[in-house]
């Protein structure tokens, strides 16, 4: 292990950049890209304490290594393929696995995972009360803050959840910092109205029950009852718009089947989703291009087998029908196994290493709700909701392998 001691001030800039990370994300424009650059720049200042720290963990995070890989490699042979090879075509898989120097970073500085969990409440806080303001303040129905309602609200949730997991770093009552972050992280995904969010809650609670450690002590548990309620609260609070939402939803389905009009927000989303699975059919291996995707598509509407809409939309809304149209089942596979190995690194993480469950845990929460947010939206879509994924979960596994050797 290194044994090189940090500057007080090295010290104060790798912790202020991991607080500045999260506490960014939602509320700046250039948040994501500052830290990423300062990432690489550090880690670059660090390779010689860092590198041998990384190699030396190459056993534990190789599929996860593979798996960004694997993306970066298919988007070059689908461009080469296709004919149209693009540099910025490659830009978001490049930059996701350029992420791998976050964990050397924090492989060679050793930081306190604190600074993480106070980003992540900060963050969460901060976050809340600007798209509070924008939806109770300027009156703004469907606010999104910088970016757009949906993405917004699924990476509030998100926060908030990995909030919760912050927890089990936090002993007595100074648990209740964390829970305030993960309050804060829920209420700001309602006031986006995003519903979207609400599987990954749902899939959330059953882990977190699993791991049932989390409620020890008095001060969690009375803040998961707190956080319960207020769950359930927000439907019977005609101001947070849960109830409409969900009755609106509920009617788009029924108008749908019943043979009225499609052009619902549930409406546009099967019929995008009927569209795309007609597509597949027809290059189900290694999927198409983007000019060749819009030429059938357009050829499904001449035919009266799809609606004009779909063709005002820029994706699917639904991650695993994207990559099967524009990556077939190579594609699929490449997705699946960005998901499913940084969780089971994570999963074997929080089994063997009890020093690391907080940062395993956040990790798992962190896969799980990017897949659910991707059954009815493409959260691999913008480059914000990439690069914060990527920088996380290498955040994360550095504090894992971290945990690892402090307990050495």
């Amino acid at each position: 292990m290194n044994n090189t001691t940090q500057s007080p001030t090295s010290t104060v800039l790798i912790h202020s950049l991991i607080f500045l990370f999260p506490f960014l994300l939602l509320i700046t424009n250039f948040g994501v890209g500052l830290c990423s650059f300062a990432f690489l720049v550090t880690a670059i200042v660090y390779r010689r304490q860092g590198w041998p720290e990384l190699v030396r963990h190459l056993t534990d995070i190789r599929w996860v290594l593979v798996a960004f890989a694997a993306v970066l490699l298919l988007a070059v042979l689908q461009g080469l393929a296709f004919g149209a090879f693009r540099l910025r075509d490659i830009e978001k898989p490049v930059r996701m696995l350029a992420a791998v120097s976050v964990t050397l970073t924090v492989l060679a500085c050793r930081p306190s995972r604190k600074a993480l969990w106070w980003g992540l409440i900060a963050g969460a806080a901060a976050g809340c009360a600007f798209i509070a303001y924008q939806r109770w303040g300027l009156g703004v129905d469907r606010p999104g803050g910088l970016i757009n309602a949906i993405t917004f609200g699924d990476i509030m949730l998100c926060i908030g959840l990995m909030c919760l997991a912050a927890s089990l770093d936090f002993a007595g009552r100074t648990a209740v910092w964390p829970a305030l972050g993960a309050v804060a992280g829920l209420a700001g995904s309602v006031a986006t109205g995003s519903r979207g969010g609400w599987i990954a809650l749902g899939l959330a609670a059953l882990l977190l029950l699993r791991e049932g450690q989390l409620l020890r002590g008095r001060w969690r548990k009375a803040l998961a009852l707190l956080a319960l309620a207020l769950i359930v609260s927000t439907y019977f609070i005609p101001q947070t718009g849960v109830r409409a939402r969900l009755d609106q939803g509920i009617s788009d389905v029924e108008q749908y089947y019943a043979g009225g009009s499609s052009y619902t927000s549930i409406g546009i989303r099967l019929e995008l989703w009927r569209s795309a699975l007609q597509l597949i059919e027809r290059h189900p291996l290694a999927g198409a291009s983007i000019p060749a995707v819009r030429a059938e598509l357009e050829q499904l509407v001449a035919a009266r087998r799809a609606p004009p809409f779909v063709l005002e939309y820029e994706h699917f809304h639904n991650d695993i029908l994207q990559v099967l149209v524009y990556g077939g089942v190579f594609g699929l596979l490449a997705y699946g196994a960005l998901l499913a190995a940084p969780f089971l690194f994570f999963r074997r993480q929080l089994q063997r290493h009890a020093g690391a469950r907080a940062p395993a845990l956040a990790g798992m929460l962190l896969v799980l709700c990017y897949f659910s947010f991707g059954l009815t939206e493409v959260i691999f879509w913008s480059m914000l909701s990439n690069i914060f994924y990527a920088l996380m979960l290498f955040l994360l596994v550095g504090l894992c392998l971290h945990a690892q050797e402090a307990a050495r």
